[in-house]
């Protein structure tokens, strides 16, 4: 197998290679050359191989999966996640309780955000029209919440679950500071958690919803690849075991295989 990533974000997440690799036999390719040169040659490595796919790129991935190469996640996993805007229509589809999005300013304060961002980056609370970033391109209302949940899902299982806070900031991001501690999702939050991931295919994610103070859920934002920092400072489970043996079993079942194998 072989774990994917580009180079700048492979030296970030060192400790989480370092640990899927303690349970697999992962190969670790760091590829930062998306040229249609580059992504053929990236083509030719990949070659038979079941890729744990670490990167933002939906059209590499795409490209990549045309060439009958096998992704964990998929490449429609990569698309709806990477953009902010599909995601908020895909949670709408699926008829789960979902903060309201629009593609423009329609109340001030608002949340302005680019389509892409990730981490907490590209996202900024304006009080105004001239406040508004230039790359912002969907907006959300400020809705009152105690704390935002990150729920992790490998399969069609939810393997852990982090409840986000920030004394000083709207976004409460672990990576910026904000703090972390263990959550345990309620039978209806899990049901939706589960609908999203089931419907998206996906193999591993992470999706976020706002904590609201009565107790009911929005949500946010899907993140492919998940980042899971919070997740190991606030879990006993470690979660690169999981994900090892959850990618063993797709080894032994996935398509493409060459006969060879």
């Amino acid at each position: 197998m072989i774990l994917l990533y580009e180079t700048a974000d492979a030296v970030r997440n060192k400790g989480f290679i370092d640990e899927l690799q303690k349970f697999g036999s992962f190969e670790l390719v760091c590829w930062d050359d998306w040229s249609d040169e580059g992504l053929e040659a990236l083509a030719g490595k990949l070659s038979g191989s079941l890729v744990l796919f670490r990167i933002r790129r939906p059209s590499a991935a795409r490209f990549l999966e045309d060439q009958r190469i096998h992704l964990v996640n998929r490449a429609e996993v990569n698309r709806i996640a990477n953009d902010k805007w599909q995601s908020f229509q895909f949670m709408q589809l699926m008829g789960v309780p979902v903060i309201p999005t629009y593609r423009e300013a329609k109340e001030f304060p608002c949340v302005a955000k680019t389509a892409d961002g990730h981490g907490g980056n590209g996202v900024e609370l304006v009080h105004s029209a001239a406040e508004i970033p230039t790359d912002a391109s969907i907006f959300q209302p400020v809705v009152d919440h105690v704390a935002d949940v990150r729920a992790y899902v490998i399969g069609s299982e939810v393997v852990g679950a982090v409840k986000r806070s920030s004394t000083d900031s709207f976004k409460a991001n672990y990576s910026l500071g904000g703090k972390a501690e263990k959550y345990v999702l309620s039978a209806a939050q899990e049901q939706d958690v589960l609908k999203i991931a089931r419907a998206l295919k996906s193999d591993y994610i992470g999706v976020d919803f706002l904590l609201l103070q009565d107790g009911q859920h929005l949500f946010n934002e899907i993140e492919d690849p998940v980042g899971a920092r919070s997740l190991y400072e606030t879990h006993e489970e470690n979660i690169a075991e999981l994900l090892a043996m959850h990618l063993k079993k797709i080894e032994k079942e996935r398509p493409f295989r060459l006969k060879e194998e």
